[in-house]
């Protein structure tokens, strides 16, 4: 089972998340609530794989995939979307996105991109 980071401002989308990971097993070792945050944890800790959410303040979630990969370039990052965000999917991809999910959150196409990851 994975060891993951969840980077997400919405609190209610970080508890849906450790829910749905935790029950098939996985473990949540830390959650952040901006982009900055979100890095610092993850050089920390060192994640098996990183959710992130892409407009959160501070710093968002392209930015902070950018400094993520910078670190660690094999870094296994899922960005997590909203409807009508396709331009910064793109982005994302170029910038070294592992996959995308969207909210809202499905469980079984989530647990298959960590399982793939």
């Amino acid at each position: 089972m994975s060891r993951i980071l969840i980077v997400d401002d919405s609190r209610t989308s970080r508890k849906i998340l450790r829910g749905l990971l935790e029950e098939a097993g996985h473990e949540v070792i830390a959650e952040a609530e901006n982009g900055e945050e979100g890095v610092n944890k993850y050089i920390e800790l060192k994640p098996d794989v990183t959710t992130l959410d892409i407009t959160m303040p501070v710093m968002d979630g392209l930015e902070a995939l950018v400094k993520i990969r910078e670190f660690d370039n094999k870094a296994k990052v899922i960005m997590v979307t909203a409807a009508g965000q396709q331009n910064k999917m793109v982005e994302a991809i170029k910038n070294g996105a592992s996959e995308f999910v969207t909210k809202p959150f499905e469980k079984e196409n989530i647990l298959k991109i960590i399982e793939k990851m």
